[in-house]
């Protein structure tokens, strides 16, 4: 039976074990995220030979914010070494480039739910579901870990609703007794919101559009926050320490202050001490 990690760093990208799948599988539209045009399958303009980033300590500046709040985690590095042998897309043939980029997306998605079900089973209060929890990793684990072949076969929709589920009963034994009166904002568009100083404790905010949202302050302990649209907003000493279910890509998005409060496994995005 296999071993399962519930370290939240293999579930990040390793750019020096990827053949730069994101930069040439995904694509992208001419926007405020990004400054030209990609079709799926186009390798970035920005993209070197040896798969590393021409302008990587720079994307903001030049107008590639979108590359900055995308994370496979760690997809990338286990299409390219594990699904596809370390064998390169450029070196092989166009059907092995193709079959490459079409299972990137899925296992991505696999990885995602990986994260999330890792980040799930580190809540005490979820004990009761912790034995579910384990045995949609180990199935989820199990599918990522299929053939080329199989990946690209693979409906990831019944799958995930069957873990987004179970992550919403784990939510809900986090939150019981947090929560107080306050109510919940499960997909409310609360962009532009002011809420400065809000206490947001415990409250669900799965799917709800906070973008460029005043948050400066708010007390997000315990909230769940997955999916939620973090894009641009201020997150300046916001306390999000117990904040359940928030990712990488959410808080790269935000802005945020050296007095934001993180959960330990998320990184402060560097542009949060830089000006801009």
């Amino acid at each position: 039976m296999r071993e399962l990690s519930l370290d939240p760093a293999g579930l990040r990208g390793d750019c020096a074990n990827c053949f730069g799948l994101c930069c040439v599988a995904l694509p992208f539209a001419k926007s405020a995220d990004f400054p030209v045009d990609k079709r799926a399958g186009t390798p970035c303009r920005n993209l070197r030979d040896d798969h590393r980033c021409g302008i990587h300590d720079r994307l903001r500046e030049r107008g590639w914010s979108g590359c900055t709040v995308y994370d496979c985690f760690g997809a990338g590095q286990r299409v390219s070494q594990a699904t596809f042998g370390g064998e390169d897309w450029r070196t092989g043939s166009a059907e092995h480039a193709r079959r490459m980029f079409d299972v990137f997306p899925v296992v991505r998605q696999l990885h995602e739910l990986l994260w999330y079900l890792t980040q799930a089973l580190t809540l005490p209060a979820a004990r009761p579901v912790h034995a579910d929890l384990r045995r949609l990793l180990r199935a989820t684990e199990d599918l990522a870990a299929g053939t080329p072949d199989e990946l690209s076969a693979l409906d990831v929709g019944p799958h995930r609703q069957q873990v987004g589920e179970l992550l919403l009963r784990a939510s809900e034994l986090t939150r019981a007794g947090l929560r107080g009166r306050r109510k919940d904002r499960r997909g409310a568009d609360l962009m532009g919101a002011r809420l400065k100083g809000a206490d947001l404790r415990g409250i669900s905010l799965r799917g709800t559009y906070l973008i460029a949202a005043d948050l400066t302050g708010a007390d997000l302990r315990g909230a769940d926050l997955l999916g939620a649209d973090l894009r641009d907003a201020d997150l300046t000493d916001a306390d999000l320490t117990d904040a359940l279910f928030l990712t990488q890509p959410q808080v790269n998005a935000a802005r945020g202050s050296a007095g934001t409060g993180l959960p330990g496994s998320l990184e402060r995005p560097a542009h949060w001490d830089a000006k801009e």
